[in-house]
């Protein structure tokens, strides 16, 4: 086994830390598993041969399938529920804005935001499915279904993340 300089294990253990703030981006519905992507590779360029081209692409599968998973959730949920085109976008469209908003009032860190997410999926089905002259029970029905899978969605992805978080860190240092 090859002994890894001590300013390398320095420059890994900078690089682990960025990365795992990275991943807690995830559950902002923002891009952190690429971050992590993106900054591994940089870090692979500066330091050659520290992750080599087989990890890379695993993350890079593993992060297309959790942005799959959290795309497709919350708009899934609302389709399954029998949720039409529109409420689909908005399930979309209400998940980005109910985390940012659910960040800055419910101030509970991570929580605030994946609860925010759900809400604002939820609200934003809700009311698309309301203008659209549906019964209000069917509309809750959707809603809610929509609400929770965009949760499930988003935690999904926040899981991959940690998952590609730990194959760097132990390609890092094994």
């Amino acid at each position: 086994m090859a002994y890894l300089p001590i300013m390398l294990y320095f420059w890994l253990m900078l690089l682990m830390l960025l990365n795992g703030f990275w991943l807690i981006l995830s559950f902002f519905a923002l891009p952190g598993n690429w971050l992590m992507i993106v900054t591994t590779v940089l870090f692979s360029i500066w330091q050659k041969d520290s992750f080599s081209i087989y990890v890379i692409i695993i993350a890079i599968i593993l992060a297309v399938i959790g942005e799959i998973i959290e795309f497709l959730a919350g708009a899934g949920g609302a389709k399954l529920a029998g949720g039409g085109k529109k409420a689909i976008l908005a399930a979309i469209a209400g998940a980005i804005v109910g985390a940012v908003l659910g960040t800055v009032l419910i101030p509970v860190p991570l929580f605030g935001t994946l609860l925010g997410s759900a809400i604002g999926t939820g609200m934003a089905v809700l009311i698309v499915e309301e203008k659209a002259g549906k019964e209000f029970k069917d509309s809750v029905k959707t809603a809610t279904t929509a609400g929770i899978a965009q949760m499930l969605g988003t935690s999904a992805k926040v899981i991959v993340g940690l998952v590609i978080w730990l194959v760097f860190a132990i390609t890092a240092f094994v």
